[in-house]
């Protein structure tokens, strides 16, 4: 299995998404020995946030793109390469002010691409990437799975939305929630680890 982990805190290892998303991948180790495992980290080595020029690549054939316009698509064929190779994709996404980090969003919008991840037909659009296995650890200082917060979970919607968009409809996420929460936090990580079954 190759597996490929996207870590977007940059609260290093002090991070519970990647605390939570480390033990996801000890688990899918453990049962499909002999995985490989690529890991990105967003916070310290991020992708660029798309401008002109990266839109500007997408949609200009290779043949004739100038040398800026190749350069500036190549995080986009990469990620998008690494993605496609991947058996199971491990994505760690705290939540700030109620979404997912910025360098995460800046990572969807490189693998958003009409005619490599997703395409359209006569029917609606299509999602290109497929057979993969999505986890997410997504780790919170309050509790958004239910109760009155709920309307504030972007994350999980989110996600399921644009991933499922590109053809990732199986998708399984865990959480280590409440963590700023009194009687809660103190176990929250540990309760999420339990949880996980891959």
């Amino acid at each position: 299995m190759k597996i490929l982990h996207l870590i977007s805190s940059p609260r290093g290892a002090e991070s519970v998404s990647l605390k939570l998303g480390n033990a996801i991948i000890e688990k899918l180790q453990a049962a499909n020995p002999g995985s490989t495992v690529i890991t990105h980290n967003l916070a310290s080595t991020p992708f660029p946030h798309l401008e002109e020029v990266h839109i500007t690549s997408f949609f200009t054939p290779a043949e004739k793109q100038s040398p800026e316009l190749a350069g500036a698509i190549k995080h986009s064929d990469e990620a998008i390469a690494e993605l496609m190779s991947a058996d199971a994709i491990v994505i760690d996404a705290p939540v700030y002010n109620f979404q997912i980090p910025s360098t995460l969003k800046a990572w969807i919008d490189h693998i958003c691409r009409a005619n490599k991840t997703f395409s359209y037909s006569e029917n609606g659009p299509v999602g290109l990437v497929k057979g993969k296995k999505v986890y997410v650890s997504i780790s919170s200082g309050g509790i958004y799975s239910e109760g009155p917060m709920k309307a504030y979970d972007f994350i999980e919607p989110y996600l399921r939305g644009v991933l499922g968009f590109l053809g990732m409809t199986d998708l399984t996420v865990y959480r280590a929630e409440g963590l700023k929460m009194p009687g809660i936090g103190e176990h929250a990580l540990e309760k999420a680890i339990d949880s996980i079954a891959v």
